[in-house]
């Protein structure tokens, strides 16, 4: 038992240390990194919407 205790407060020692490494980034690379995540989302979106619309007319041409 002693020696699971001792792992586990060797391991959360090392993510501590881990954490201390984060650089976090400031409010404007945040904002900046929100609108190309939020534009790439757009952009697959219409990409997604083409796409299936095509598949529809050409499932509607062989069907009919």
């Amino acid at each position: 038992m002693k020696e699971i205790v001792r792992k586990v407060g060797a391991y959360l020692n090392g993510v501590g240390v881990e954490f201390k490494k984060i650089s976090w980034p400031d409010r404007k690379e945040l904002t900046e990194s929100t609108y190309v995540v939020i534009t790439f989302i757009v952009i697959l979106a219409v990409v997604v919407l083409c796409c299936d619309k095509v598949i529809e007319w050409v499932l509607a041409v062989v069907h009919a």
